[in-house]
C-alpha cells in the first residue's frame, strides 16, 4: 500500500504561519502542490524541513504565489537549491525534497508521479482582462502573459510527451498527475465558470492526451480555492483539490488529512479513495 497526503494553497505567507501552522502526518508521503508560501521567506524553506522531518517523501510543486514579490527564476534556483541542500545532508530533514517542475518521479516499480504547474492557457479573447485583473502581473517580477502562455505550451507538451512515452514503453505503468493550475472547468466554483478571467486559472485539458490515457489514475490540483473530489466516469481517473485558502478567508472544504492510497492487489495497482 502507498500513501500519500495532498494539500495544497496552504498560504502560509499569509500572517506568517509558516512556524505556527502544524500539519499532522498521516503518510509516509507529502504532496504539497503549491501556493505554499513565498520562496523569498525564509519560513517557507523552515516550514519545508519540519515537513521532511515527518515524511519519507515531500513533492512539492510551486504555485503562481511562490515567486511572489520575487521572479520564477529566482524561485526555481531557490528551490532546487534547497532540493540539493537536505537531500545531500539528511540530518537537514529525514525525508527526502522533490522538486516538481516538469519532473517524473517512479515511486513504484508500476507507479509514476508526473508534477509541473501546468500554468493555464488564457483565452487570447480575454487577455487584457486577465493582464489587468490577476496580481501574478504585478507582484512576479519581469512577468506577462505572454510567460504564462509560453509556460502552459511548455509544461502541456512536457505532460503529453510524458505520458506518451509511458504508454508506449511501459503500458502497464499507472501514472499521478500533480499540477497546481486547475485542468478541468467542471472543477471550477460555478460562479466563476463565465467569468472573464477564468482561463487564467483553469484549462480545459480534456481533449490532450495526458488527460485521456486511462493509465492517469489520479490528476490533484489548486489554486481555484474551491475544493473538489470526484471519480469521472469511464476512465476512474480521481480529480481532486484539497485547498486550505488564506487564514482569513479559507476554503471550504479543506481536511488536512486526505490522502491518495495506491493498493496492489495479485499484480494489479488499484487506487483507493479516501
Amino acid at each position: 500500500m502507498v500513501k500519500i497526503q495532498v494539500v495544497s494553497d496552504l498560504h502560509l505567507e499569509s500572517g506568517f504561519e509558516y512556524d505556527a501552522y502544524e500539519l499532522d502526518p498521516v503518510a509516509p508521503y507529502l504532496a504539497l502542490i503549491g501556493d505554499i508560501g513565498n520562496t523569498r521567506d525564509p519560513g517557507l524553506f523552515n516550514f519545508l524541513k519540519r515537513m521532511l522531518k515527518q515524511h519519507e517523501l515531500v513533492f512539492f510543486i510551486a504555485g503562481n504565489h511562490e515567486p511572489y514579490h520575487s521572479s520564477w527564476n529566482s524561485t526555481h534556483a531557490k528551490l532546487r537549491e534547497f532540493s540539493d541542500l537536505v537531500n545531500k545532508e539528511p540530518e537537514l530533514g529525514a525525508g527526502k525534497f522533490i522538486y516538481m517542475n516538469q519532473t517524473r518521479y517512479d515511486l513504484t516499480n508500476e507507479v509514476t508521479i508526473l508534477g509541473c504547474v501546468l500554468f493555464s492557457a488564457i483565452d487570447p479573447k480575454y487577455m487584457p482582462y486577465v493582464s489587468l485583473s490577476l496580481n501574478d502581473f504585478y507582484h512576479i517580477q519581469g512577468w506577462t502573459v505572454k510567460d504564462h502562455c509560453s509556460s502552459h505550451e511548455s509544461d502541456l507538451a512536457w505532460l503529453n510527451a510524458q505520458v506518451s512515452r509511458i504508454m508506449v514503453e511501459e503500458p502497464n505503468r499507472k501514472i499521478i498527475i500533480f499540477t497546481h493550475y486547475c485542468p478541468t472547468f467542471d472543477a471550477t466554483e460555478p460562479k466563476y465558470k463565465t467569468s472573464l478571467i477564468t482561463s487564467g486559472f483553469t484549462t480545459d485539458m480534456t481533449k490532450e492526451e495526458c488527460w485521456k490515457c486511462d493509465n492517469v489514475k489520479v490528476w490533484a490540483f489548486g489554486h481555484t480555492h474551491y475544493n473538489y473530489d470526484v471519480v469521472e466516469e469511464g476512465t476512474g481517473k480521481r480529480i481532486m483539490a484539497n485547498q486550505r485558502g488564506y487564514n482569513f478567508s479559507k476554503a471550504d472544504g479543506f481536511d488536512p488529512t486526505k490522502t491518495i492510497e495506491i493498493a496492489r492487489v495479485i499484480g494489479i495497482v488499484s487506487l483507493v479513495y479516501m
